[in-house]
C-alpha cells in the first residue's frame, strides 16, 4: 500500500458486513438442510422441522386411532408441533447468534 494511503473506515466496515451476509445466507441454507425431532405422549405422535421451521412429516401411532379420542390427538399434535418449531428456533440461534456477534458496529 502506498505510504500515507489509509482505507477509508466506511470501506472496511463495507467488506465486513458483505461478508457476514454471505455468511449468514449460508448458515440459513444450511439450517434447510438440517432437522429436529419432537415426539409426545410416548412416542405417539413424532413432528419433524428443519431448521427454517418447515415441518417436514407427522408420524401418528395407529394405536391412537383405536382409542378414537379426537380431543387427545389434537392436543398431542398440537403439543408436538409447538415443540419441534421451538427446537428449530434453538438451533437457528445457536447457529445463527455467533454471526451477530460479528457485526461491525
Amino acid at each position: 500500500m502506498a505510504k500515507g494511503f489509509k482505507v477509508p473506515k466506511g470501506a472496511n466496515m463495507m467488506q465486513q458486513i458483505q461478508k457476514l451476509q454471505q455468511q449468514i445466507e449460508e448458515t440459513q441454507a444450511q439450517l434447510a438442510e438440517e432437522t429436529v425431532t419432537a415426539t409426545v405422549g410416548g412416542g405417539a405422535v413424532k413432528i419433524v422441522v428443519t431448521g427454517d421451521q418447515r415441518c417436514q412429516s407427522v408420524e401418528i401411532d395407529a394405536s391412537l386411532f383405536e382409542e378414537a379420542d379426537v380431543e387427545m390427538l389434537q392436543d398431542l399434535l398440537l403439543t408436538a408441533f409447538n415443540s419441534g418449531l421451538d427446537k428449530s428456533r434453538e438451533l437457528a440461534a445457536e447457529q445463527l447468534g455467533p454471526l451477530a456477534g460479528g457485526l461491525p458496529i
